[in-house]
């Protein structure tokens, strides 16, 4: 195993341990700076839904009726935890074990991927975004929300310094910003928005078609 595989492995097992109380220990900051982004981004979901990245299924209560939900998670403590969520808020759900830089997923057979406070931590940004885009069909909705770098200089320094701590502990990168990449890869970007500093970033973007 190389240096990136063992980072790989140990950033998961962080993420493993963490889910049996990773609800409680986040409380604080899941309502103060997340918790606003999670109807905006689930309530816009149509058709059929991939989340990638559930983790504990903080978005499941925000989906509408009648959407045809999979969530897809890497780590299985955390998939369980979605799972449990679902039967407690009567949401109907599949859960896929999987990663979100290789979904085992069809080409263009997704209405609306959703991701939110997941691409900070994916070890490829590039191939997760990649497959997100891959999977959906045309005139499909890719809906995120992440905290990204900022707008602010004076506050990207700091992050900075985080990031120094948070990356390889637990592959958690506060300096991305995903919306970026998304022209390149051939989507429109509908809406976006931006709060907290400019540290939460919000998107609706749309496939071509």
């Amino acid at each position: 195993m190389d240096a990136r595989d063992a980072r790989g492995v140990r950033h998961a097992r962080h993420w493993d341990r963490l889910a049996d109380r990773y609800d409680e220990v986040s409380a604080g900051v899941e309502r103060r700076f997340l918790a606003a982004s999670r109807p905006w981004v689930a309530g816009r979901a149509r058709g059929r839904v991939l989340e990638v990245g559930v983790g504990t299924g903080a978005n499941l209560p925000f989906y509408p009726a009648g959407v045809e939900l999979v969530c897809l998670e890497r780590s299985a403590p955390m998939l369980e935890q979605a799972r449990r969520r679902a039967a407690a808020v009567d949401r109907p759900a599949t859960f896929v074990l999987g990663d979100a830089g290789a979904l085992a997923v069809d080409d263009a057979s997704v209405d609306t991927v959703v991701s939110t406070f997941t691409l900070c931590c994916v070890p490829d940004l590039e191939a997760a975004l990649a497959e997100m885009v891959r999977v959906l069909r045309p005139g499909g909705a890719l809906l995120l929300a992440d905290h990204v770098a900022s707008d602010h200089w004076w506050v990207r320094a700091p992050q900075a310094l985080v990031d120094a701590v948070t990356v390889p502990l637990a592959g958690e990168h506060l300096g991305r910003r995903p919306a970026a990449r998304l022209a390149a890869l051939g989507l429109e970007v509908v809406e976006s928005r931006r709060t907290t500093l400019g540290l939460i970033e919000r998107v609706h973007a749309r496939q071509p078609g």
